[in-house]
């Protein structure tokens, strides 16, 4: 067997720290919930409108970035993401009421929002269709792995030093990752330390995209006109303010129903973002396997995803137990098949867009699944507002586990039927480079 040769998966490794940390600095006000409410006598509208001002502005800043990026190049647009994120992060530190807290999310969700457009569109750069579900399983994994670290680290820190200085902490991270990022991250046909070998097999797949015309500016319009754009969009729609439910609710979640405090409950946080770790790279490994295999690009992304969506199906049953640790699996299930499902459906952009593309389409379904989440929230704290004025919280949650459970086949149905069969990047390029 050829020697290929393995920088690619240094550059997988980048990937995957910048997400880590980027998730750190978005789990951290989860995490810090029951002490900032009764410092600043939060109610759960209170905390959810802090949660909308990041989705919001994530949202936009999704758009924004998918162009930016796609403009500018990952290297650069990666850079200017972090360096946003990470002094917004820093930000919190300085708030001193509940909107203060909004204005530092707010800014954080437009920074952290270029993470996800920078790293496919780097997927897609340095790796091959049969290896890019894999890699891109292996960088998302960071996002859980960012949430183990949060839990573990976060309440010594308050403890020790106080709130304030767990945001500072968290937020300088960025900036030493971006020192690695600036001297070991290049274009492959750019890049110095890459073998000839290694070159050849990173684009082996570019003989389907000869015909990508550099001097056709690839817009927004026509890409909303694909239906491969809505069927990412509309499935990140119904699925990401899943798992942003888990990420801001979860620590209140096992604080009210279970009596956890906040130095008490990283063991279940802990098991389920490591089953999310584990769920993101074997379903990224999942496709690529079938693809290998013989299998079509396409068939293998569809069936990978239908299994996923099951997987996700038994939180229903939550309401049908108190069990702390029968609870804790249910959750690590379905966030396992959450982080299965984005590592595909974030792979479909790169297997069916051109380069050039990517971080546009990326940004357009990103913002639809922000967009949901600024929804959701607002959903979420009403309905546990209400319960919880009636003593019954844990209906409450009860009712958005359904919720959950359900999103995932919904997608899944949407995808189906809006793109029966997804195109060959082929025919796809034909396509964007035709003029309507």
């Amino acid at each position: 067997m050829q020697n290929t040769g393995k920088y690619r998966w240094s550059i997988c490794a980048l990937l995957f720290f910048a997400t880590t940390i980027n998730y750190m600095d978005r789990q951290i006000i989860g995490l810090l919930k029951p002490v900032l409410e009764m410092e600043f006598n939060w109610t759960e509208k209170d905390y959810s409108f802090i949660v909308m001002g990041f989705t919001a502005s994530y949202a936009l800043g999704l758009l924004c970035f998918g162009r930016l990026v796609d403009k500018m190049g990952s290297k650069v647009g990666y850079t200017l993401s972090i360096v946003l994120w990470s002094l917004a992060a820093m930000g919190h530190a300085l708030a001193r009421n509940t909107f203060g807290f909004f204005v530092a999310r707010a800014s954080l969700g437009v920074g952290e929002a270029g993470n996800f457009p920078s790293a496919i569109k780097a997927v897609a750069e340095w790796f091959p269709k049969k290896e890019r579900a894999l890699a891109t399983g292996i960088f998302n994994s960071g996002a859980n792995i960012g949430a183990i670290v949060a839990p573990a680290i976060i309440p010594v820190i308050v403890a020790r030093f106080g709130w304030q200085e767990a945001f500072i902490f968290t937020g300088a991270i960025g900036f030493v990752w971006l020192l690695f990022w600036w001297f070991l991250f290049e274009i492959p046909q750019k890049h110095k330390s890459l073998s000839e070998q290694e070159l050849q097999h990173i684009q082996q797949d570019d003989d389907e995209v000869e015909m990508v015309v550099e001097t056709k500016k690839i817009s927004i319009k026509r890409l909303l006109k694909m239906p491969q754009t809505w069927a990412f969009a509309i499935g990140k729609l119904l699925t990401d303010p899943v798992w942003w439910f888990f990420l801001f609710w979860l620590p209140s979640y096992f604080a009210s129903s279970f009596g956890l405090d906040l130095k008490k409950s990283g063991l279940p946080l802990i098991i389920i973002y490591t089953a999310a770790s584990v769920g993101s790279i074997a379903g990224g490994y999942m496709s690529s396997y079938l693809i290998k295999r013989g299998w079509k690009v396409d068939q293998a992304r569809k069936r990978t995803m239908l299994f996923i969506a099951l997987c996700v199906l038994p939180i229903v049953t939550a309401q049908f137990t108190q069990q702390l640790w029968v609870i804790v699996g249910l959750i690590s299930l379905a966030s396992a098949a959450h982080q299965a499902w984005s590592a595909n459906i974030f792979t479909t952009v790169s297997d069916f867009f051109p380069k050039e593309a990517i971080s546009s389409v990326v940004g357009i379904g990103g913002m639809a699944g922000a967009i949901g989440g600024i929804a959701f929230p607002l959903l979420v704290g009403s309905l546990l507002d209400y319960y919880k004025s009636i003593g019954a919280m844990n209906t409450g949650y009860n009712i958005l586990f359904v919720i959950c459970g359900l999103a995932y086949l919904l997608a899944w149905l949407v995808l189906f039927v809006v793109t029966p069969r997804l195109s060959s990047k082929k025919e796809e390029v034909q396509v964007l480079t035709t003029s309507y």
